[in-house]
């Protein structure tokens, strides 16, 4: 217990024995006028008074020690709260991502990029010949009521390397039964079915969910009635053309390549084609520094190392003479961000606990957890971590290096001049104050994760003093015991003397009546006369 609550409980003790003792004093003057037939004694507050005497000053002391308690675990948890959200805020800086971070800008249209730990900082010419995309087939037209099968027939669709095959008869085979057939499919490959009702008939649109070249559409139609029309929706899919390893085509020469796809997938004859490929599966092509990259989507994050690429219509060269320019930067704004942010939450950690360590030589309340040993400990330990800094065999970096300084009330101050500076001009102190393994960030989260661990040193001291409460509690509890036994005993006693004391008072006034009293005469000396 220190010296402050140690004074407190004291002081409440005495205080409630000497409400106690005046309470004693009035319920004496009860007994004495009781004695004298003046009055009757008032039981309930003498007995109340002899009671309070003999357990005020115990009972004070353990709710002053319980109060002390419950303030010192409030205490722990408003520090823990405030290691909390230091800790919270150091996650970016303690796992290297903010010191990793870049960013990534292109300078035309069609192309968003973002970067991230890995990227390399530097300019880069992309030009986009095509982007990836899906294939979409479309039927020739039939009537809406037409059934496509007469018999009992399966068509199944391949995409991927996955299938689906769907059963079709005289009475689900008509275009729209087809394409609720395909979509209800419990194990659809990857094929979306739509009808549009068109000037010539209904037409069944098969539209593949994924991109790329080898997510095209293959049908195949099991129908023994060879003159179903179901028989002629089996078809072959084809991809768009492949570029892999041409660098020098253009969108224009891949458009010409793609308008021969529409006959390849013709199913009938050359004037009725069965199919349109409206679309083709396609990959992505498009060239870094006149590399030619492929992607079976318009989101690439192979091509260049931490960049992930977002490719749209609007990308596409149709000349092949007017590449975009990606620049990959550092985002010195982001670090600067959650470099100050660090310092705004390490002095609000120093300020929390310098509250809860006040002291003042006229103030009646300190701190609750002054001289405490578990948050000197921490104190001491995270304010030796900001002074070293990041230590390299027998040299050592110092967040003043980049504008952190430390000052004498134990908090932080920022110069973003010289922070700015240092962002751009030398990232590598940056990158060493920050590191993920040894930084000052990593080695404060190492520091709070033990802190504030089931096992570390607040949860411990918050432990032994729930086991203090227990024991007060207990304390308390007896103490109510002893209270009531004692008020039982009292009450009994000084009823009884109240009875007596009473009964005393009748004999009295019978025989003053009878032989007479101090001024008066009594009833036998008159009749005497």
């Amino acid at each position: 217990m220190s010296t402050v609550s140690g004074t407190s409980n004291a002081n409440l003790a005495s205080s409630a024995a000497a409400a106690a003792n005046t309470a004693l004093q009035q319920a004496a003057q009860s007994v004495i006028s009781g004695s004298t037939g003046n009055s009757s004694m008032d039981v309930n507050s003498l007995v109340t008074a002899l009671v309070n005497s003999k357990i005020a000053g115990q009972a004070a002391t353990l709710s002053s020690q319980a109060q002390l308690d419950n303030t010192q675990i409030s205490a722990y948890g408003t520090l823990s709260a405030a290691l909390s959200a230091l800790q919270a805020g150091l996650t970016s800086l303690s796992n290297g991502t903010t010191v990793n971070a870049f960013t990534a800008n292109a300078s035309g249209s069609g192309i968003a990029a973002t970067a991230a730990s890995g990227a390399v900082a530097g300019t880069y010419s992309i030009d986009v010949a095509q982007i990836a995309t899906a294939q979409v087939l479309t039927s020739k037209g039939y009537g809406s009521s037409q059934p496509l099968a007469t018999v009992p027939s399966t068509m199944t669709l391949s995409i991927g390397g996955a299938s689906t095959t769907i059963s079709l008869n005289s009475s689900n085979s008509t275009v729209s039964g087809i394409a609720a057939a395909i979509n209800s499919a419990s194990n659809n490959p990857g094929v979306t079915a739509t009808v549009v009702n068109g000037a010539d008939g209904a037409h069944l649109v098969l539209h593949a969910n994924a991109t790329g070249s080898q997510n095209a559409i293959s049908i195949q139609v099991s129908d023994t009635a060879t003159g179903d029309p179901l028989n002629g929706l089996a078809v072959t899919g084809n991809p768009g053309t492949s570029l892999s390893g041409n660098a020098s085509a253009t969108g224009a020469q891949l458009k010409a390549n793609q308008s021969t796809l529409g006959n390849v997938l013709t199913s009938g004859t050359p004037a009725t084609p069965n199919w349109t490929q409206t679309t083709a599966a396609q990959d992505a092509y498009f060239t870094i520094d006149g590399t030619g990259v492929t992607s079976a989507t318009n989101s690439v994050t192979s091509a260049l190392a931490g960049v992930t690429l977002s490719l749209s219509a609007a990308s596409v060269d149709a000349t092949g003479s007017s590449p975009q320019t990606l620049t990959i930067a550092q985002d010195t704004s982001s670090q600067s961000n959650a470099i100050n942010n660090f310092v705004t939450l390490y002095n609000t950690l120093v300020t929390t606990m310098g509250t809860l360590t006040a002291y003042s030589s006229t103030a009646t309340s300190q701190g609750p957890l002054l001289g405490d040993s578990t948050l000197n400990l921490v104190q001491n330990q995270l304010a030796s971590i900001i002074s070293n800094g990041v230590k390299n065999g027998n040299t050592s970096t110092s967040l003043a290096t980049i504008g952190v300084t430390l000052n004498a009330d134990g908090s932080l101050s920022v110069d973003n001049t010289a922070l700015s500076s240092a962002l751009q001009n030398n990232q590598a102190t940056v990158a060493k104050l920050f590191s993920s393994t040894n930084g000052v960030a990593a080695q404060l989260n190492t520091n709070i994760t033990g802190y504030l661990s089931s096992t570390g040193p607040i949860q411990t001291r918050t432990n032994a003093i729930n086991t203090d409460l227990t024991n007060l509690s207990t304390q308390q509890a007896s103490l109510a015991t002893y209270q009531s036994q004692l008020t039982s005993m009292y009450n009994a006693q000084f009823t009884a003397l109240n009875t007596l004391m009473a009964t005393m008072n009748s004999n009295q006034q019978y025989l003053t009546q009878l032989f007479g009293g101090q001024n008066s005469a009594g009833a036998m000396a008159t009749n005497k006369n």
